[in-house]
This record gives C-alpha cells, structure tokens and sequence, in this order.
C-alpha cells in the first residue's frame, strides 16, 4: 500500500474516532432531563502573575440554567440572562440575543464543540482510576481570543471531566468536574428570576 494512501487512511481513521467520540458525548447529555454539576474554577495567567482558584455549581436543563460562581449568581430562564451580585446588591438582566456568539455560557459546555472547531485526539491519562481521553479543539474564526480547548472525556461515562481553555494572550481558565448528577428533582423555580427577592437591589436592564 502507498504511504501516501496509508497516512490518509490513518488521518481518516482518527478523524472518525474523535466524531464518534463527541457524538458519543453530545448523545449522552441530550439523553438527560437536567444535569446538576460542581466544579473547580482555575483561572492563570503566568506573565501577569495571576493564579486563582474557586468551585463553583451549575444546574442546567435544556437551554436553561443557574450557575453559582464567585459570589454570583446567573439565571437563563429560556429569554433573559440575570446575573446577580449580592456584594453590589445588583442585578443586571440582558437578552441572551445580546450575548457574546462565540462565548462558552453553561447550556453550551457540554455541546460547545458540535461546530466552530477543528477536533483532533490528544493525550490520554488515568486520573483516579479513570481514562481521560482529551480532544483538542481549535478555533476555525482565526479573530477568536481563545488558542485552542482541551476537552477531557471520561472514556467509560462519556461524561465531560476537564475544559481547558487556553486564550492567546496566555490565560488558562480549567474546569475540572468533582461531581457530575442526571435527573435531579428540581423545583419550578429553579430557573425563574423572583423579583420579590430583590426590592433592595439595584435593577439593571439592558
């Protein structure tokens, strides 16, 4: 067989193996009714000298979401973004449509990589007796700020484990998942904005 034929076929092989592997993983979160996650929030950047660490939770339901971090709370009822701030006694409410496009929001983590991106199969590694099969994404917008993603899988759940995002201007954000729950029972209100709760706070609507 031609080398040149072979590495093409070997080029092709690995291309389907990371499709399959993320359709694998786009299948297994659409196949849930809510997803409830905490994590660890790092965020680096060696030049600056900035290393912080924080943990944080999110609770997400199709496109809906509530994500506690840093202090913050941010709700997407399907329409609105609010993102409240109980140190400012703030609450800004914004429509999704006004969102930055290109952004990782928590309904997008675990999709974000269906599009927009050249995938390619990384590193492997065993972290607490786990495999992590990590994908490397990078973005096809070459004005994007973000150099390339790694995507840690578990191989076995197809759950996601780790997102390391790297920026070209030498910042790290990792996300690294301690606890991944399906099918919570979750209260009506879990996503709904309750304005009653906040008559002393600021209202700032875009």
């Amino acid at each position: 067989m031609p080398v040149v034929l072979l590495l093409f076929m070997t080029a092709f092989a690995k291309a389907q193996s990371v499709q399959t592997l993320l359709k694998e993983v786009d299948t297994k979160v659409k196949s849930y009714d809510n997803i409830a996650i905490d994590f660890k929030y790092a965020l680096s950047n060696e030049a600056e000298g900035v290393n912080q660490e924080t943990k944080g939770n999110v609770v997400m339901a199709g496109d809906n979401y509530k994500l506690s971090l840093m202090g913050t709370t941010q709700l997407f009822d399907g329409t609105n973004v609010y993102t409240i701030v109980p140190e400012d006694e703030e609450v800004t409410i914004s429509a999704m449509s006004d969102q930055d496009e290109n952004a990782i929001t928590p309904s997008k983590m675990l999709s974000f990589f269906n599009e927009g991106y050249t995938q390619k199969m990384d590193i492997k590694q065993k972290v607490n007796g786990r495999e992590i099969q990590f994908v490397k994404l990078t973005p096809m917008d070459s004005n994007s700020d973000v150099k390339y993603t790694l995507l840690g899988v578990d191989a076995q759940t197809k759950h996601i484990h780790k997102l390391i995002i790297t920026q070209n201007n030498g910042t790290k954000v990792t996300i690294t998942v301690n606890s991944f729950k399906t099918n919570q029972p979750l209260a009506k209100s879990t996503f709904t904005f309750d304005k009653s709760k906040y008559t002393d706070y600021y209202i700032n609507k875009l």
